[in-house]
């Protein structure tokens, strides 16, 4: 729903991509102005930055495209070393989705990205947003790519009054009826780029903006108060254990979570189940093998996007020569860098052993992100 402003000046993509050639971001997977875009480096950055900030990306956006450069040698790779790569970026399934979408790049389409947005959303991982953003930049076809960044700019400027997630649909079409025929690859990066540093969440700085006329919101004085978002509802807090065995040839003792669901394919060390009434007294019984347990001081918290999660922590020495448990392994200290660790069980070893050692990049300096 619009306001009664609706008639009100139209926003010139022009003057958009007039400001986007003069403060365009330099991002490494941004081709340079009159580069070609590579659909492999446009792809993978678009994955990585859902739900995740450009800051926080950029490090292990480096890193996985110096392992796996081109989608070939990603659709190659073990599973193992993909998850391992993308340890800390969080929403995991978007990393099993990687790998099999590079699977498929190589399988039906021999190595080449399809370049509409039609063929794209057929291929595993890739949604709505990600299909339009590839085949804008990619490959230049008038598509609407529209990520939160958008969404921001275009419920602002057209003072959009209906609440988010239910508007999304309305974002897009207004969105896609300012795509140009002509540079809607640089049109969709634009529009992110106003997002990103002008049209900011706080304090949007409109004053700069090529937009800044022909926005409604601003003009009523209200552009912090779009976009209109529904309340999110919070699950309950969960509680559960986790379980760090140091062997006396300082190894670790790991497992790997089931492929799907939560952290689904990634390492960690065992943990009881996660519920609402779990009882840390009770840890011990969930133990993965017979040891004298010591609870640690204090409490690992960690919150997912559905709900927090507090995880008590059990640490215990064993000999050098305690098998592991059925589906578990021993991992050398040293080498836990190597392992698929999502964020929440990094904090959970950190907190039994210090610091994880980090890995190194193939040129031999610390890994970023690691």
């Amino acid at each position: 729903m619009l306001t009664p402003a609706a008639s009100a000046t139209k926003p010139d993509p022009q003057d958009l991509l007039a400001w986007y050639d003069r403060h365009r971001r330099d991002l490494p997977w941004r081709a340079k102005p009159g580069v070609t875009a590579d659909p492999y480096r446009v792809w993978l950055s678009e994955i990585m930055l859902q739900q995740t900030t450009v800051t926080a990306v950029r490090p292990y956006y480096l890193n996985f495209l110096e392992r796996f450069p081109t989608v070939e040698a990603l659709a190659e790779a073990p599973a193992d070393s993909v998850m391992q790569a993308w340890a800390g970026l969080g929403y995991y399934s978007r990393a099993r989705n990687l790998h099999a979408c590079a699977k498929a790049v190589m399988d039906k389409h021999g190595g080449h990205f399809p370049g509409t947005e039609a063929e794209l959303l057929k291929l595993p991982g890739i949604g709505a947003y990600t299909a339009a953003a590839v085949a804008a930049i990619a490959f230049d076809e008038k598509a609407a790519a529209v990520d939160g960044n958008v969404e921001r700019v275009m419920s602002r400027v057209f003072m959009v009054e209906e609440p988010l997630p239910k508007a999304k649909p309305l974002i897009r079409s207004l969105t896609e009826a300012l795509v140009p025929a002509d540079r809607p690859g640089d049109f969709a990066q634009a529009v992110m780029d106003l997002g990103a540093t002008i049209c900011t969440p706080k304090r949007p700085a409109c004053a700069l903006c090529p937009w800044m006329v022909p926005c409604r919101a601003r003009a009523e004085g209200l552009q912090e108060a779009f976009p209109k978002k529904q309340k999110k509802e919070v699950g309950p807090l969960r509680k559960g254990a986790a379980f760090v065995v140091l062997r006396a040839d300082d190894t670790i003792l790991l497992r790997t979570r089931p492929p799907q669901g939560l952290l689904g394919g990634m390492a960690e060390p065992p943990t009881s189940e996660w519920m609402p009434d779990y009882e840390p007294s009770r840890a011990v019984l969930d133990a993965p093998i017979e040891a004298r347990w010591q609870r640690l001081p204090g409490i690992v918290r960690h919150v997912f996007t559905h709900f927090p999660l507090e995880l008590t922590v059990m640490f215990a020495k064993v000999s050098k020569g305690t098998p592991a448990p059925e589906d578990m392994r021993w991992t050398p200290r040293l080498q836990l860098h190597e392992e698929a660790l999502p964020g929440a069980m990094k904090k959970v070893l950190a907190h039994a052993l210090g610091d994880i050692p980090a890995g190194k990049t193939k040129s031999g300096k610390p890994a970023k992100g690691a």
